[in-house]
C-alpha cells in the first residue's frame, strides 16, 4: 500500500504518510482512512516527505480532506514537501487552503 496511516488518539491527530507517488491508485486508501464514516479528527499531518509525485486528483483529495475537517476551521499541515511539490501546491493556491511546512 502506499499511503501509511497513524492516529495518536490522545491528540486525535491523524497522519498520513504517502510513498512516491500521491496519486489516483490512493483513492480509496486516502478515503477508508480519514473520509467515509469516520467523523473528522481534531487535526491532519499530510506527510509527503517520500513522495516524487502527486497529480490533480491529490489535489483534489486534499481538498476533500479540508471539507470533510471543517473547511475554513480545518487544521491541516502538509509537511516534508519537496521545493518542487511546494512550488506546484503553492501555484496551484494550496498554500492558502493549508498549512505547508
Amino acid at each position: 500500500m502506499n499511503l501509511n496511516v497513524q492516529h495518536d488518539t490522545e491528540q486525535d491527530c491523524l497522519t498520513l504518510q504517502f510513498g512516491d507517488h500521491f496519486d489516483f491508485s490512493v483513492h480509496r486508501s486516502f478515503h477508508d482512512a480519514c473520509l467515509g464514516e469516520r467523523k473528522p479528527s481534531r487535526s491532519y499531518v499530510i506527510d509527503l516527505g517520500d513522495v516524487e509525485s502527486m497529480d490533480s486528483s491529490a489535489l483534489g483529495m486534499l481538498l476533500l480532506l479540508r471539507e470533510h475537517a471543517g473547511g475554513d476551521r480545518a487544521e491541516i499541515r502538509i509537511v516534508n514537501a519537496s521545493s518542487a511539490l511546494r512550488g506546484t501546491l503553492r501555484v496551484a493556491g494550496f498554500d492558502k487552503l493549508f498549512t505547508l511546512h
